[in-house]
C-alpha cells in the first residue's frame, strides 16, 4: 500500500508540473493517437486516498479540515443553496482555474480536482483526459459506431446502448478510471457525403438523429425513480451526456486542408437552421434533457457559434430550457482569439464574449488554457461582471451535484469491475452490430445466406478479413475482446484467408494468392472498405471512390472465384459500389459500418443465416459524380438552381443515386396492407389565431388559411392508423417500417418527403403482425417555411409507409375553421 500511496503521489506531481509549465499550443489538432495529459487516477484523490464522493467527514479530517463548517456538503439544503454557498467560498483565481475541463477544485476549502472530458460515443472511450484504461480496468464494451447503430432503426436499442454505457462508466468511475461527465453523442446531420465525422453521427435525417439523441441520453442519463421531478435542476444523474457540436458543423478539413473547421464560416439560412441543423439539438434538450451541450468552433453567417448569444444562451436557456451546462469544443476560445481573429479579439475579449453568450466551461486540447490563463485579466480590464463567472460556475456545479459527485450515489456505489465487460454486454455490442447490417444486394434472394453444410472451405480476401482497430472506429475505449471476421468464420468453416494488400490504402497489390484461394473455394468474401486512414476527425474525404488497388483486388478476384461472392464493406460513409453492384459475379454485398468489437461474429452469424438481416442506410449512397456537382461549403439542403447545385439528402435530392435513404434488404419478403387510419383533421381556431403565408406553386391559388404557426397551437391532433405486416417467404426476421410525409402538392420549395416515424418488429414466416402507430399531426405535417416559421399546412397530405410498390399511403387532408 506505501509503494501505491508513492505512486499515486508521483503522478499527482507529474500532473500539476504538467498542467502548470507546458507551453501554449497555438494548432489543436484532435486526434486519438495523441498523447494526453497524465491522468490522475482516482474519482477524488486525497492524500493517497481514494473516495467516491467530496462530502465524506473522513476525507476533509485527512486534509485537516470539519466537513460540518462548510454549508456544500450539508445534503439538507437545496443544491441551490449548496452551489451558492460552494461559489462564494472561492477567489475570484479559483473560480477562474475551475472553469475548464482540468480543474484543479481549490483545496483550501475542501475542493477536489474533477476533469471534466470523458467521451461515451459507443461506450467508454480512451480518448480524453478524464478516462483512462489499465492496470485493473483493462476494457470497456465497444458498441458499433453510431452510424452502423443508427441503421438498425431500433429506438429501444439505442436507450439500451446508453444504459449499458452508463453501468460501465459508473463502474469506472467507482475504479478511478472515468469521470461522471461524458461528451457524447455526436449529432450532427450528416449534410455531405464525404464529411470524415460521419461514422460519429446517426445519419442524414434530422428527426432521426433527434430520436437517436433523446434514447442515448436518456439511457446515460436516467436514474430510475427520479425521472420525472418537480425541479429539473434537482433531477438526479447516472453519468451526464452532451449534445455536440451545436451547429451547423459538419466540415473538418478539406481540400487537403485549405478549409478546416476552426476557421470555417458555415452560411446558413434560417429555414436550415430550423428545419435541419438545430432540430437535432432542440430535440435533445427538450426532450432528452440533456446536462450539457457543446458549441462547435466553426462560425455561423459570420459569428462564432460559442460566442453567439443569440444562438447560445437565448436558445439553449430562454427558448429550449436547457438544464445544464455548455462547454466549449476544446481550443473554441482560443480559436476565436488567434485563428478566426473576430472583431481582432484579445484573449480577454474572446472570454468576455464567449462568457457573456452563455459559455460555462472552456476546454483546452494542449497544456494552454484561455480562461485559466486570461480570465483575471478580463476582470481587470472591465470587460466581465464576477457574476457572469458565478453563472457559470452554478451551471457546472449544480451538474456535478445532481451526478452525487459531492454526496454520492447509493445506487451506484456497488458497480465495479463484475459490470464491465460482462457477456450481458458484449452480446449486446453483437445484437447491435447484427441489427445494424444492411443487405445492399443479393441477386434472386438467392446467394446469401450460405449453408456451412454446402460451403465447407471459404476464402476470406481483403484488408478488413482479420480487422480488429478497423471494427472500433474513432472515440472508442480498448475493447474487452476482438472477435474477427476471420476468427468468427474458422469456427464454423475451413478458410483461406489473403489480405491481397496490406492496408485499405491498396497500394501494394498482390493478386496471384488471392487467384489461387478463390480458385480453390466453394465461396469467397471479400472484406473491403475504408478506415480511420481515410475517414475520421480532421480528415474528409475528397471522393466516394474505393481506393484503386481495392477495386482491383474486388474485380479480379470475382472473375476468378469457383463459387459465389459476397462483398462485405466496412465505412461510415458511402462508398461507390457501382462496379459491385453491376458485376454479377458479385452476387451479394453487405455494409456492415464500423461493426464494434463483436464485428466479426455478427458478420458471420447474418452470412450464415443465424439472423436475418433488417438494417436500413441512415444515409443516402450518392453516386460517385455528385461530390463534383457540389463543394461541401455549399451548406443549403435545397437545390440552388442559379450554381447548378444539386439537392442534400433524400429529403432534397431527387437524382440518380446508388442506394437511397432507408434501403436495405432481407433474406425473406414483406407487404403491408393499410386496416385503418386517420383521413382528415379539422381545426378550429381562436379569436387570436391568425394564418400564415405559404410558398406556394406557380399559379396556384391561395386557400382561405394556407397555414397555421405550430409555436403558437395546442397541436393535440394526433394521425393514428394501423398497418399489417405479413413476412410472405420462408424465413422469420425482423421488419423496419419507415413512414414518411409528403406535402400537399400546392406547396413549392417543401421537402420531397420527410421520416416522421418508424419501427421495427419481428414477424415469422408466413404470418402477419399489426402495427399501431399515433402520429401528432403538427409533428408529421408541419414545414419550415422560408421565413422560418414551423407551419402546419392546409390541405391535402400523403402518409407513405415503406419505399417503392410495396408502399402503402393515404391521404390526410387538414382543414382550419375561423
Amino acid at each position: 500500500m506505501a509503494n501505491y500511496n508513492l505512486f499515486i503521489l508521483f503522478l499527482s506531481l507529474t500532473f500539476f508540473i504538467t498542467t502548470t509549465t507546458s507551453s501554449r499550443l497555438l494548432t489543436p489538432s484532435p486526434s486519438s493517437q495523441i498523447q494526453r495529459l497524465p491522468y490522475t487516477p482516482g474519482p477524488i484523490h486525497t492524500n493517497g486516498q481514494n473516495f467516491t464522493k467530496v462530502c465524506d467527514p473522513a476525507r476533509f479530517t485527512i486534509i485537516g479540515l470539519r466537513m460540518e463548517d462548510f454549508a456544500y456538503c450539508n445534503g439538507s439544503l437545496p443544491y441551490s443553496v449548496r452551489v451558492k454557498d460552494l461559489i462564494g467560498r472561492m477567489t475570484i483565481s479559483e473560480k477562474f482555474k475551475n472553469l475548464n475541463d482540468l480543474a484543479p477544485g481549490a483545496p483550501r476549502i475542501g475542493l477536489p480536482h474533477y476533469n471534466w472530458w470523458s467521451e461515451a460515443l459507443h461506450g467508454v472511450a480512451s480518448s480524453q483526459n478524464g478516462t483512462f484504461f489499465g492496470d485493473i480496468v483493462k476494457g470497456a464494451t465497444v458498441f458499433p459506431t453510431p452510424i452502423l447503430t443508427a441503421a438498425s432503426f431500433n429506438a429501444p436499442l439505442w436507450n439500451t446502448i446508453g444504459k449499458v454505457v452508463s453501468t460501465e462508466a459508473r463502474a469506472m468511475y467507482n475504479l478511478g478510471h472515468a469521470g461522471l461527465t461524458f461528451w457524447s453523442p455526436n449529432i450532427n446531420v450528416a449534410r455531405d457525403p464525404r464529411w470524415g465525422r460521419t461514422l460519429e453521427t446517426p445519419g442524414e435525417d434530422p428527426y432521426v438523429t433527434g430520436l437517436y439523441a433523446v434514447n442515448y441520453v436518456r439511457g446515460l442519463q436516467d436514474v430510475e425513480g427520479s425521472v420525472t421531478v418537480q425541479d429539473p435542476n434537482t433531477r438526479s444523474l447516472k453519468v451526464a451526456a452532451c449534445c455536440k457540436h451545436y451547429t451547423a458543423y459538419d466540415l473538418d478539413s478539406w481540400m487537403k486542408g485549405m478549409i478546416v473547421r476552426q476557421e470555417y464560416d458555415a452560411r446558413v439560412t434560417e429555414q436550415d437552421m430550423v428545419e435541419t441543423f438545430n432540430r437535432p439539438f432542440e430535440t435533445c434538450v427538450r426532450e432528452g434533457d440533456s446536462s450539457s451541450i457543446m458549441c462547435s468552433f466553426n462560425k455561423v453567417n459570420g459569428v462564432p457559434v460559442c460566442a453567439d448569444a443569440r444562438l447560445m444562451s437565448q436558445t439553449f436557456r430562454k427558448e429550449w430550457n436547457l438544464h445544464g451546462y455548455i462547454v466549449a469544443d476544446c481550443d473554441s476560445v482560443e480559436v476565436i482569439a488567434e485563428r478566426q481573429r473576430w472583431l481582432h479579439d484579445s484573449p480577454e475579449a474572446a472570454i468576455a464574449e464567449t462568457l457573456k453568450a452563455g459559455l460555462d466551461l472552456d476546454c483546452g486540447w494542449g497544456p494552454f488554457h484561455f480562461y485559466q490563463d486570461y480570465g483575471e485579466s478580463a476582470i481587470r480590464q472591465g470587460r466581465i461582471r464576477e457574476t457572469d463567472v458565478d453563472n457559470a460556475l452554478t451551471n457546472l456545479y449544480t451538474v456535478l451535484m445532481r451526478l452525487g459527485f459531492f454526496d454520492g450515489n447509493e445506487k451506484f456505489q456497488n458497480l465495479g469491475l463484475p459490470d464491465i465487460c460482462s457477456k450481458k454486454h458484449t452480446d449486446l455490442s453483437a445484437e447491435a452490430a447484427r441489427q445494424g447490417t444492411v443487405l445492399l444486394k443479393n441477386i434472386n434472394n438467392k446467394i446469401l445466406p450460405f449453408d456451412s453444410n454446402k460451403f465447407k472451405n471459404i476464402a476470406l480476401i481483403g484488408p478488413h478479413a482479420n480487422a480488429t482497430e478497423a471494427m472500433r472506429g474513432n472515440y472508442a475505449g480498448d475493447p474487452c475482446n476482438y472477435i474477427t471476421p476471420l476468427e468468427a468464420f474458422q469456427a464454423e468453416v475451413q478458410v483461406d484467408v489473403q489480405k491481397g494488400c496490406s492496408t485499405v490504402a491498396c497500394t501494394d497489390v498482390d493478386l496471384n494468392p488471392v487467384i489461387d484461394a478463390v480458385k480453390n473455394a466453394d465461396a469467397s468474401v471479400l472484406f473491403f472498405g475504408l478506415d480511420l486512414s481515410e475517414e475520421r476527425e480532421e480528415f474528409d474525404k475528397n471522393g466516394l471512390q474505393l481506393p484503386a488497388g481495392q477495386v482491383e483486388i474486388i474485380k479480379k478476384a470475382a472473375e476468378a472465384s469457383k463459387g459465389p461472392v459476397v462483398l462485405v464493406i466496412m465505412s461510415g460513409t458511402c462508398v461507390d459500389l457501382s462496379f459491385a453492384e453491376k458485376n454479377p459475379k458479385i452476387g451479394a454485398i453487405l455494409w456492415v459500418g464500423y461493426p464494434g468489437e463483436q464485428g466479426g461474429r455478427a458478420i458471420a452469424d447474418v452470412v450464415f443465416g443465424r439472423y436475418n438481416p433488417a438494417g436500413r442506410l441512415p444515409l443516402t449512397w450518392y453516386n460517385s459524380d455528385y461530390v463534383d456537382q457540389l463543394p461541401m461549403t455549399s451548406m443549403q439542403l435545397r437545390p440552388n438552381d442559379q450554381l447548378g447545385y444539386p439537392g442534400r439528402t433524400y429529403k432534397f435530392y431527387n437524382g440518380p443515386l446508388q442506394y437511397p435513404f432507408g434501403h436495405g434488404l432481407s433474406y425473406t419478403t414483406f407487404n403491408y396492407t393499410l386496416k385503418s387510419s386517420t383521413t382528415s383533421i379539422s381545426t378550429t381556431l381562436s379569436p387570436l389565431q391568425s394564418c400564415k403565408q405559404l410558398t406556394l406553386k406557380p399559379k396556384v391559388t391561395p386557400p382561405p388559411c394556407p397555414a397555421i404557426n405550430i409555436d403558437e397551437s395546442l397541436c393535440t391532433d394526433n394521425i393514428n392508423f394501423t398497418v399489417i405486416v405479413t413476412n410472405t417467404g420462408k424465413l422469420d426476421g425482423d421488419h423496419v417500417l419507415l413512414v414518411y410525409s409528403k406535402p400537399p402538392l400546392m406547396v413549392d420549395d417543401a421537402p420531397i418527403k420527410q421520416l416522421v416515424g418508424f419501427q421495427r418488429v419481428f414477424v415469422k414466416a408466413g404470418q402477419s403482425l399489426e402495427v399501431k402507430f399515433s402520429l401528432n399531426a403538427c409533428k408529421a405535417l408541419g414545414l419550415v417555411e422560408k421565413t422560418a416559421y414551423k407551419v402546419l399546412p392546409s390541405g391535402e397530405h400523403t402518409i407513405v409507409v415503406g419505399d417503392g410498390h410495396s408502399a402503402a399511403s393515404f391521404p390526410v387532408t387538414v382543414n382550419f375553421k375561423h
